[in-house]
Parts: C-alpha cells; structure tokens; sequence
C-alpha cells in the first residue's frame, strides 16, 4: 500500500461521500482488485459512520499513513456534509478483527436502512457487523417474490432475507442459523421493522443434522441458500453444498423457486449450475442476480454468485454462463 495508493483511496472516499444515499451502502470495494495496491480495503458508510476495513496487514508506516489519511477527513467539506458520528479501521487480518476509533466515540451497535427496512448492527464487537452490504440486489428480488410464499432461509445469519420476505408479503418464513446470538438479533431486526414474529420460525441448528426439523415445516415455495464458504466442523463448500441441493425435491412446492448463492471468489456459477443440474435435475437455472454497481470487480465470476433456480423453468443453452464467462 504506496502512498499513492494510499492518496487515491482518499479521492475515492471524498468522491464517494458527496453521492452517498441515506442508506447503508459499500464507497470503496478494493477486493474487486480494479485498484493496484488497494486491494486489501474496503470501506462501508454506514448512515453516520464510515466502516474502513483492512483484510492483510500493511507494513507499520504504510497503516500509521493510512491513519493518517482517514483522520483528515475531517477536514473536508464532503466529511463535514455528513455530520458523521465516527470512523472505524477495522483489523480482519488478526484475531477477532479488533476496531479502532479514528474519529468519534466508540459504540457497540448502530442502526442502517437499505429499501426502506432497518438493520441493527454490532461494530467492534465481530468480524462481520450484520449485514452483507453485497447481498441488497437479493433482498430485494426476495421481497419482491415474498408475497403469499413458504419460505426457507438457510445460513439465516441476522435474517436479512427474512425480513425483506415479510415485508414483501410472505405468508411463513423459517430461518435456521447454528448461531443462536445471530438469529436472536434478527429477531430483533424484525421487531425493529414493526413486524410481527408470529409468522417467522427461527431454528438455531446445525443444517444437516436437523432435515427433519427442516421437513416440518415443509414444503416451501422459495428456498435461499447463502452459505459461508468454510464454517468450521459445518460445512465447507465443495464437500457440502451439493447435500443440500439434493435435499431440494422435498422440501420444494410445486412450482418452487430457490435463490442459491456462493461468495467464494475461487467458484464461478458453473459449480452451482452444474451440481443442481445433477442433485436436483427438476430444478433448472432462470438467472444470475446482478450485484450492486459499487461491488464491481475485475472478474464477474469472482464477485458474489446470487442464482435463481426454478421447477419447470425453461432450459435454454444461453441460460448457462460458463465458469469462465465474464457478465456486464
């Protein structure tokens, strides 16, 4: 990280700040890798607060100029405009992913919005806040799906998904999470959005030893499926992932849909499409979701993979992007 890089940074953020909505959203995506030298950063507005984020550390007189470089924002006028609460550097490259307060007053949890709904987020106190900034275009599509739907959100996590699915109208949501912390604040996450919990299931278990559980509440028009890519003694993709989608035939409805996703910058679309084409073969592929502009990276096929799958789709030659295959 060069202080060039470190000066290009800076413009990005300034530029970034003027034209940031009043919502949640990601200014700077250094791990697209479209800019040489930035790509261990990312930094995340969050409605007051800018989230810096470092996933490989720097030598220490590169991190004291990157300090230096986040303080003075202050200074500028694109900062001031915000009123902003606090900046946060964020370690993920150690342990448990310690915080810094640069400017402001350290703080536990801070609220966002993204479509109208409300999130409650933990900063400082995790290695992830709450919610994938990356994943809005999905919630979106689900709570535009969601009315009078059976749904079941795997790896729930806060319940981002569940919460656009009741907003857009979903008869039943089930979120299962082996994290019982994570499903407790979606939870809350629900409640903070005026929405009843009457019709929302919160499972705190380990997937594959819990089908039957599953099964019960089965069967679900719309499946979504956004696992990690390691949880250790979980899962792990390449073992895993296919004993879910085999899973698929008896959990599904006539007519279901499912929203199956990866994150692994390693695995392009063709693993998903090729391995429910095996386990599920009824399943067929409609579309890969786009992901949010500002998430832009060098290859598509390494950004967030967001796939909708439908029974009875039509199947056609130009609905399957190879591995390989860069989308706009």
């Amino acid at each position: 990280m060069t202080p060039d890089a470190i000066g290009e940074l800076r413009q990005h953020l300034l530029a970034a700040l003027d034209t940031a909505p009043d919502e949640a959203r990601r200014l700077f995506h250094g791990r697209g890798r479209r800019w040489p030298g930035l790509e261990q950063i990312t930094a995340d507005w969050l409605q007051g607060l800018l989230l810096v984020s470092l996933f490989r550390a720097p030598d220490a007189a590169a991190l004291d100029a990157l300090r230096t470089m986040l303080t003075g924002l202050a200074a500028e006028p694109a900062w001031q405009r915000k009123t902003p609460r606090a900046l946060v550097l964020q370690h993920r490259y150690l342990a448990d992913s310690p915080v810094e307060f640069l400017l402001g007053e350290p703080l536990a949890e801070w609220l966002v919005s993204e479509d109208g709904l409300r999130f409650r987020l933990d900063i400082g106190r995790k290695q992830n806040c709450g919610l994938f900034l990356d994943m809005r275009y999905g919630r979106r599509w689900v709570r535009q799906q969601a009315a009078g739907q059976r749904v079941l959100n795997l790896f729930a996590y806060t319940c981002g998904f569940s919460v656009a699915a009741i907003a857009g109208g979903a008869s039943q949501v089930v979120n299962l999470d082996m994290a019982g912390a994570a499903l407790a604040r979606g939870r809350d996450n629900h409640r903070l959005n005026g929405q009843s919990v009457e019709r929302v299931t919160f499972l705190a278990h380990e997937l594959f030893r819990s089908w039957g559980k599953v099964r019960k509440h089965a069967p679900y028009d719309l499946v979504i499926i956004d696992p990690p890519s390691f949880q250790k003694g979980s899962f792990v993709l390449g073992r895993d992932y296919r004993k879910i989608l085999r899973r698929l035939p008896e959990l599904l409805a006539e007519h279901g849909q499912v929203l199956a996703c990866v994150n692994d910058p390693a695995v392009g679309p063709g693993f998903l499409i090729d391995a429910m084409a095996e386990e599920a073969p009824a399943l067929h592929f409609v579309e890969r979701l786009d992901n949010p502009p500002e998430f832009a990276d060098a290859d598509p096929d390494a950004s967030l993979k967001a796939l909708v799958f439908r029974t009875g789709a039509a199947r056609t030659k130009a609905a399957f992007p190879s591995p390989n295959e860069k989308q706009a």
